[in-house]
C-alpha cells in the first residue's frame, strides 16, 4: 500500500493530531527500494508489515438486526490474519436473530478457517464478569445484563479483545454494502500503525465519498452530520490555540481503530457520542489546558491518523430521524466539554436548531460517559472469562 506521508500535524498539547493521508494505491507490488524523491512524499507499506499489524488486531462488528447479506459481505472483507469479533444485541424472539447470525458466522469460518468469536450483548455471563471485576458502568439498572447500545458493545469487544491478546482493535459497522470497502479500512488501520512512533494511537477513516442514491449514484463528498460536527469539534480547538483550524475531519468515524494501550485509558461515551467524546476526551486529558490525566502517556505523546479510503462508503439509510439524534448526541459532547467557551456552545446550539435536532432554547442532555478501562480489574475480567471463551468460538474443533 502507497500513503501519503504526514504532510501536516497539529499539536495540541500531547496529541498530534495529523491532517488527512490520502490512500494512493491499493497493492505497492513486490519489495523493492523506493526512490530517494519518492519516499519524500509517500509512505510505501509493505504487505508482510501490514500481515503482521493484522495478526496483532482484532476487528469488532457490533450488531443489531442487520440483513444477513450486509453482515455476510462485511466478514467476508475482514483480512484472514484478524481475529473477528462480533457483538451482537440482535433479537432472539419470537425470532432468533441472533442465531442466524451466529450460523452464517459458523458456516463462514468452516470454509474459510478464519478465527471468529460471537457474543451477545445480553449474555448474562458478561454481565457476571464485569460486575466481579468492579465494572458497573456497563450494566442495567438491574445489574443483570449489559445496556442497549453500539457503545456498549464496542467496549465489549475491546474487553475481549484484551483477553485475545490482541495488541490492536478496529471497529467496523455491519451495515457496509462493499465487502472491498472494509478490506481497505483495514489494510489502512495496519498502515496507520506501522508509521506510528507512540504506543497510543489511533487510526480513523474518512471516507473518499458516501453515495446517496436517488434516481442516479451521486458521490457525495461528506455527510451533513459529518461536516456539523467537524466544525464545532475544530472551533472547540481553535478556541483554546488562538489559531482557527480545520485539522478534524473524522469526528464521527464509525471505522476507526486504536492501540489497547490507549483504549484502555478512553472513557467511551454511551450511544452515538462514543466517536466525537474519544476527541474530546483526549483534547480534556491531554491538551494541556486542563490538568494531564496520565503523565507516563503524556510523555509518549498521543498520535490521531486520519487516512482518506479509496472505496466509497455505502451503507444503510435509517432516515432523518436518525441522523438528527446522531447530531444531538454528538455535539452534546463538544458542548458538555470542560474546554467549550460560550462561543463554541452557541454554535452547537444553532447547527441543532438549524437542522431540527432540538428546538430552540434547549440544550443537549449530557452524554452518559463510562470509566476508563483502566479503574476496572481487566484481569478478573479476563480470568472469569477465559473458561468459557470456547462456547463463543465460530469455528468448532
Amino acid at each position: 500500500m502507497r500513503i501519503e506521508k504526514q504532510r501536516y500535524t497539529e499539536r495540541f498539547g500531547s496529541l498530534k493530531i495529523n491532517d488527512v493521508q490520502k490512500v494512493l494505491e491499493l497493492d505497492s507490488g513486490r519489495r523493492a527500494d523506493m526512490p530517494l524523491k519518492e519516499a519524500i512524499a509517500v509512505d510505501k507499506i509493505e504487505e508482510d508489515v501490514i500481515k503482521d499489524f493484522e495478526e496483532k488486531m482484532a476487528i469488532v462488528i457490533p450488531i443489531k438486526d442487520e440483513k444477513l447479506k450486509l453482515f455476510e459481505g462485511v466478514i467476508s472483507g475482514v483480512p484472514h490474519e484478524c481475529l473477528i469479533i462480533v457483538i451482537s444485541n440482535s433479537g432472539q424472539e419470537p425470532v432468533d436473530r441472533f442465531g442466524m447470525e451466529r450460523d452464517t458466522l459458523e458456516q463462514f469460518c468452516h470454509f474459510t478457517q478464519s478465527q471468529a468469536l460471537i457474543i451477545h450483548q445480553k449474555d448474562p455471563v458478561l454481565a457476571q464478569a464485569l460486575a466481579q471485576a468492579g465494572y458497573t458502568d456497563l450494566l442495567d439498572e438491574d445489574g443483570k445484563a449489559v445496556r442497549d447500545g453500539k457503545s456498549e458493545g464496542m467496549v465489549i469487544g475491546l474487553l475481549v479483545a484484551m483477553l485475545a491478546q490482541k495488541e490492536y482493535v478496529g471497529f467496523v459497522d455491519a451495515d457496509n454494502y462493499f465487502p472491498g470497502a472494509v478490506w481497505e479500512y483495514v489494510k489502512c488501520y495496519a498502515a496507520g500503525f506501522s508509521i506510528a512512533q507512540s504506543p497510543y494511537a489511533m487510526v480513523r477513516i474518512l471516507w473518499r465519498y458516501k453515495p446517496k442514491i436517488s434516481g442516479e449514484i451521486y458521490f457525495r463528498k461528506w455527510g451533513r452530520v459529518s461536516e456539523t460536527t467537524n466544525k464545532c469539534l475544530n472551533s472547540l480547538i481553535s478556541s483554546k490555540t488562538g489559531f482557527e483550524t480545520d485539522i478534524i475531519k473524522t469526528a464521527n468515524a464509525g471505522e476507526h481503530a486504536m492501540s489497547i494501550n490507549l483504549a484502555k485509558i478512553l472513557p467511551f461515551a454511551s450511544g452515538y457520542a462514543v466517536e466525537p467524546q474519544e476527541l474530546v476526551s483526549l483534547c480534556e486529558d491531554y491538551g494541556g489546558v486542563l490538568p494531564t490525566a496520565n503523565q507516563k502517556v503524556a510523555k509518549h505523546g498521543i498520535e490521531i491518523f486520519q487516512i482518506e479510503s479509496r472505496n466509497p462508503h455505502f451503507h444503510e439509510e435509517k432516515g432523518i430521524v436518525h441522523l438528527r439524534e446522531m447530531l444531538l448526541q454528538g455535539l452534546s459532547t463538544v458542548y458538555h466539554s470542560q474546554l467549550c467557551e460560550e462561543e463554541t456552545k452557541r454554535m452547537v446550539i444553532r447547527e441543532l436548531v438549524a437542522q431540527r435536532a432540538a428546538k430552540r432554547g434547549e440544550e443537549p442532555a449530557k452524554p452518559r460517559i463510562n470509566l476508563p478501562l483502566r479503574k476496572m480489574n481487566i484481569k478478573s475480567f479476563i480470568d472469569f472469562m477465559a473458561e468459557r471463551m470456547d462456547s463463543y468460538s465460530a469455528l468448532k474443533g
